[in-house]
């Protein structure tokens, strides 16, 4: 069974930097894509940073140039390093795989962590 656990959400103040961590279990052998979405309170779901395997980044226009991805394939981890942040980073912060090649076989559909919650206040 595939588990993906995130760590390191909280508050922050405006400006301020934040790391978040999430680790993939489960007898995985690889994964082909990590990723990072949010969800504030009243909106949809959404985007914020995603990496392959390759260590190719497809980031949100939002988080462009302030927020960089990156993934330790060993590990079957994926960080998230948020500078400069912002309230409107506010939101609960999910992380996501999809892509895997585990001992069952390859598993394309989505797989979702629970979340952390990350607050841009002052």
């Amino acid at each position: 069974q595939v588990q993906l656990v995130e760590s390191g959400g909280g508050l922050v103040q405006p400006g301020g930097s934040l790391r978040l961590s999430c680790v993939a279990s489960g007898s995985i052998f690889s994964i082909a894509v990590m990723g990072w979405y949010r969800q504030a309170t009243g909106k949809e779901r959404e985007l914020v940073a995603e990496i392959n395997s390759g260590g190719g980044p497809n980031y949100a226009d939002s988080v462009k140039g302030r927020f960089t991805i990156s993934r330790d394939n060993a590990k079957n981890t994926v960080y998230l390093q948020m500078n400069s942040a912002k309230p409107e980073d506010t939101a609960v912060y999910y992380c996501n795989a999809r892509g895997l090649v585990t001992s069952i076989g390859y598993l394309g559909m989505d797989h979702w962590g629970k979340g952390t919650l990350v607050t841009v206040s002052s």
